[in-house]
């Protein structure tokens, strides 16, 4: 297991971060691989990890039938399904409300898709992002109404949506919300609220996205249907061949994989290799995928195409891509997205560069790091804060002006609850609108208010301020030496995933390999090959997006010199053979 200080190399790193060496107890990591019959490379992982001796099997096999939860356990489930089964059986017209990211997308074509199996045509409303913002509105409820609908299912939004679900109830419209983002002591007036981090919840499972509850949702719907005979004469649908959707929309919202989105992720991506979607299949292929897909395409391939019809085109775009069974439809639905990706990259670009400079003269004490600026594009400021995040490490939050009023998309780092924080100003009347969870939260609020709010915050941020003391760290799993860095490694590796939130990559570091030849490709790229002086290994090595900063400077600057690296193995294939690099994240200068 790690001690206390986890060996913390002291030399500083070009990115002023100092390298943790995970330390392994090696009686525990022989007692893992003898008993589980794993490498020593894998059971030492396993142990720097933290898993427990007989938490292995479960660990590197998540199952559903192992790890999913009981429905039932989530408060107003059951009413929730009840209500559901009253409306099928009675015909009724439901309308899924969804949300215009890829969780909000997922969960819609998640629930579009079952009930279209069901021989049902629901109402779909996605909000436009820049008319109507986030989350449940009166208008558009009370126009499910006009048409028809007497049963909305409000998926990755609604929580908070107070007045607008109390509207729509006034004329007979009943509302599910189908959510995940923080809750605060009020409750809307919906027939259920099926949430795993409403305040008076006792769920272990609050790591939980929307799509993921919406799955839950499905399980017990499903369960419920059959119980009472509804499939006589009606196929039932197998919700498995939707797990594609539910691990992109898992993976998109940066949830920790661990428990139960483990084996969503995992079980999911298996079922994206298959390639049953149409719509994911359109945009693999325009992306120009070839290889199976893993969590680093649904991120950053799938992931962004998705959300560019919300954050500079057309909100339902991703939503009808992700349902549709017509290839062509399939086809013509990707190349939008993949025409306003590239639209939405260039006003990236241009915000990220201003925000940049702001950010660079901000006070360096305070734990949270808040940018504004007029007339920055509410669809990207999310991935400006991200990127933010990334390089500052430290909550951020980005807000764009427009009139006085500000729209803010931040974000946060590992145990710095900044959900909580928007939710606490939002009821000291800081803010006119605001929510979100731990890591990720959006808010409104006037332009005059952002200097007492950036201090609210901080002063809520502060007592947690020890935590970012780990951002300035860089833990390193595995010490390698370049003979070892083989598509055998990167396998055993591999078995540790799937990565991300709560899971982070395994990351290596090899000392004293010779810098051969950087040089700075595509868009801001340095990439490189090392070796080192005793022997003739040879392992390319690539560093995304960092020419023009200390990394990328260090990489270029130290050609033939002896470098150490930390990094991310990874094992593609071309044209038939197993090809490795290092994905380049840090490097220490002798």
């Amino acid at each position: 297991m790690l001690s206390s200080e986890d060996n913390i190399t002291q030399q500083l790193s070009v990115s002023g971060r100092t390298w943790q060496i995970r330390e392994a107890d090696m009686r525990q990591v022989m007692a893992m691989s003898q008993q589980h019959g794993l490498s020593q490379t894998l059971a030492q992982l396993l142990v720097v990890r933290g898993v427990a001796l007989d938490e292995a099997t479960t660990f590197l096999s998540p199952s559903l039938k192992t790890l999913l939860p009981d429905p039932s356990h989530l408060l107003d489930m059951d009413k929730a399904v009840i209500r559901l089964v009253t409306a099928i059986k009675g015909k009724e017209t439901i309308a899924v409300w969804g949300d215009y990211d890829v969780d909000g997308a997922t969960s819609s074509a998640l629930l579009l898709r079952y009930f279209r199996a069901l021989g049902i045509q629901p109402l779909v409303y996605i909000p436009d992002r820049m008319k109507e913002g986030y989350g449940l509105n009166t208008a558009g409820l009370l126009g499910l109404r006009e048409q028809g609908a007497t049963l909305v299912i409000s998926v990755d939004s609604g929580t908070l949506s107070f007045e607008p679900i109390e509207a729509a109830s006034n004329v007979g419209l009943d509302v599910i919300v189908v959510d995940h983002h923080l809750g605060d002591s009020r409750r809307p007036k919906a027939c259920a609220l099926v949430n795993p981090n409403r305040l008076d919840e006792s769920s272990p499972h609050r790591h939980l996205a929307a799509v993921g509850v919406a799955f839950l949702l499905l399980v017990a719907l499903n369960k419920k249907l059959r119980e009472e005979a509804f499939f006589h004469g009606v196929a039932e649908p197998d919700l498995r061949q939707w797990l594609d959707i539910v691990a992109l929309g898992t993976i998109c919202d940066v949830v920790p994989l661990i428990g139960v989105n483990r084996a969503l992720v995992t079980q999911g991506l298996k079922v994206m290799a298959q390639r049953g979607n149409a719509g994911m299949c359109a945009v693999m292929d325009i992306a120009g995928l070839d290889e199976r897909p893993g969590v680093y395409h649904a991120g950053y391939v799938i992931g962004p195409r998705i959300n560019a019809g919300g954050r500079v085109g057309k909100s339902n775009l991703g939503v009808r891509l992700l349902s549709t069974d017509d290839d062509e439809e399939a086809l013509s639905l990707a190349r939008e997205l993949n025409h306003f990706n590239a639209e939405r990259k260039a006003i990236e670009a241009s915000i990220q560069e201003e925000a940049d400079t702001i950010a660079d003269a901000a006070d360096a004490n305070f734990p949270i790091l808040v940018v504004a600026g007029k007339g920055w594009h509410q669809g990207v400021i999310g991935i400006v804060a991200g990127r933010l995040k990334e390089r500052f490490r430290k909550p951020v939050a980005v807000i764009g002006i427009e009139g006085g009023i500000g729209k803010a998309s931040a974000r946060s780092v590992t145990g710095m609850d900044l959900g909580a924080a928007v939710i606490a100003a939002k009821e000291v009347g800081l803010l006119l609108a605001g929510g979100g969870h731990a890591m990720a939260a959006g808010f409104t609020v006037e332009e005059k208010n952002i200097i007492p709010l950036t201090e609210f915050l901080s002063s809520r941020l502060m007592p947690h301020a020890h935590h970012l003391a780990r951002e300035h760290r860089l833990p390193i799993d595995l010490a390698l030496s370049i003979n070892a860095a083989t598509p055998e490694t990167a396998l055993e590796i591999e078995k540790i995933g799937p990565f991300g939130q709560g899971n982070f990559p395994v990351r290596v570091m090899l000392q004293s390999v010779v810098n051969l030849r950087p040089e700075r490709v595509g868009e801001n790229h340095v990439k490189t090959l090392f070796t080192h002086r005793t022997s003739n290994a040879r392992l390319a090595g690539i560093a995304f997006r960092c020419a023009d900063n200390p990394l990328g400077q260090a990489l270029l600057n130290s050609r033939g010199k002896e470098i150490d690296v930390a990094g991310q193995l990874r094992l593609q294939e071309w044209q038939g053979r197993p090809q490795m690099s290092l994905m380049v994240e840090d490097v220490k200068l002798y």
